[in-house]
């Protein structure tokens, strides 16, 4: 697959400092404005009220980029709260129906539906989203959040065959290592909003803890053996909604806890900072090419280090000495969490503003949304010229 080659523009001077909450409305001339449409997955609410970093970095996107006076349409599900334009198939978040295609393509045809009023798609679905947003022949850009190991390249590569008008936008360069000849356009990094996320300052640290999905690539039941074997008591939080994460819980966490291994349950923005409150590291022995990993971030915002193995995006987000340490080996954890809790607080969340500040993510995209918007539609495999009709409200 050869891309035809898309020039970014020069960055702009209107990015907030770093680690600033994109909150002040820009007004952009007429002629910069763009139309965007933003597809999220359809499953939970924009930003989410529990588990969900796709809604959580898709909430961000939106209301930045409104507030840089873009015209923004964002499709998610009922409920989300957004200061763009809220388009809904669902009333409510089909949460229960995870997995299915169909809710996932009837949902990304709304961006099909309203293609006319847009200039250009920033998609965060998946495969099935890029053929069904394909039909409409919208310059998109697609952003990869998950892994593309495991088949997962070849999937898009089949995908991107029907969708010319389509590039592609990473969280890490690692997570391109997979497939490295497709489309891609830009890498942007995840990023948090760092008022939602607390630093509590001459806490008493008690335990150490790990967030994410209960499942083997996260490593939930390896995280208590090296708290256990670093002589500390550990906290879990996460997700466990689907049946496949139900039964690894159930096989390989329940087994394993006790008075010092206490799984907390799913927890949403309060309960997330209650949790790293008092937590001296976050420990994270990945066993897959992780492709960003939020929950990183959200730790070091808060003040807490990450302790975490050699695996996908993990040196690209971790500064070893600042803000963490990376390890090669499980046996290499327990040591490396009893190194970690001598670190600065201050400077682990500095590190974050630094590198995921919303000032800088927002940028980003806007950027690539405005070099894609004067690409060509493609309609029937052929090129057209793009529309930028006035929209109709």
């Amino acid at each position: 697959m050869t891309p035809t080659t898309i020039a970014l523009p020069a960055r702009r001077d209107r990015q907030p400092k770093l680690g600033a909450h994109v909150s002040t409305t820009v007004r952009l001339p007429v002629a910069e404005r763009l139309r965007i449409g933003i597809l999220a997955p359809p499953w939970f609410t924009v930003p989410p009220t529990g588990y969900g970093g796709i809604e959580a970095v898709v909430a961000l996107l939106a209301d930045g980029l409104a507030a840089r006076g873009h015209d923004v349409t964002l499709f998610a599900s009922g409920g989300s709260r957004t200061t763009a334009r809220l388009c809904s198939r669902f009333p409510d978040p089909p949460s229960h129906l995870l997995g299915q295609s169909e809710p996932e393509l009837v949902h990304a045809l709304l961006a099909v539906e309203h293609a006319a009023r847009l200039d250009v798609l920033s998609e965060h679905s998946g495969p099935l989203g890029i053929v069904a947003t394909a039909v409409a022949g919208i310059p998109t850009l697609h952003t990869v959040h998950g892994t593309l190991t495991d088949g997962h390249a070849q999937t898009y590569e089949s995908a991107l065959r029907a969708a010319p008008a389509t590039r592609l936008a990473s969280l890490t360069i690692a997570q391109r290592r997979p497939a490295p000849d497709l489309p891609w356009l830009v890498n942007l990094p995840n990023a948090i909003d760092l008022d939602r996320h607390v630093v509590a300052v001459g806490a008493d640290r008690r335990y150490v803890t790990w967030l994410g999905r209960m499942c083997h690539e996260k490593g939930p039941d390896r995280a208590i053996v090296a708290a256990r074997r670093a002589g500390l008591p550990i906290r879990l939080a996460g997700k466990m909604q689907a049946e496949e994460e139900r039964q690894y819980f159930a096989d390989h966490v329940e087994p394993l806890l006790g008075a010092d291994a206490v799984y907390v349950g799913e927890v949403d923005a309060d309960g997330r900072n209650a949790l790293f409150a008092e937590a001296m590291a976050l420990v994270a022995p990945l066993e897959w090419e992780e492709p960003f990993g939020l929950a990183m971030i959200e730790a070091m915002a808060c003040g807490v280090p990450v302790v975490a193995t050699r695996r996908g995006s993990v040196p690209e987000v971790v500064e070893p000495g600042r803000s963490g340490l990376i390890v090669d080996e499980d046996d290499e954890l327990p040591d490396a969490i009893h190194r970690a809790t001598a670190f600065d607080p201050r400077e682990c969340r500095a590190s974050v503003a630094e590198r995921f500040s919303p000032g800088a993510f927002v940028s980003g995209y806007e950027r690539a949304l405005t070099a894609l918007s004067a690409a060509p539609r493609f309609r029937g495999g052929h090129a057209r010229t793009a529309s930028r009709s006035p929209i109709h409200r």
